[in-house]
């Protein structure tokens, strides 16, 4: 359980590290990524759980 936490923590750091240096560019790639077809959202969310999913096996070694 400290795992998903500790995942959780670092999720949080990685993701408020892009608007900490660069709000205004931050602003602008969200406003680019609301204007995206949801099918294209939904593929880069696939690709990246994927990236992350493989990541995680290389990581842990199983």
């Amino acid at each position: 359980m400290n795992d998903l936490w500790a995942a959780l923590a670092l999720l949080l750091v990685f993701e408020g590290i892009l608007p900490f240096l660069a709000p205004a560019q931050w602003k602008e790639a969200v406003r680019r990524i609301a204007r995206m077809e949801d099918t294209i959202l939904r593929w880069i969310g696939l690709i990246c759980m994927l990236l992350g999913l493989a990541l995680l096996i290389l990581v842990r070694g199983h």
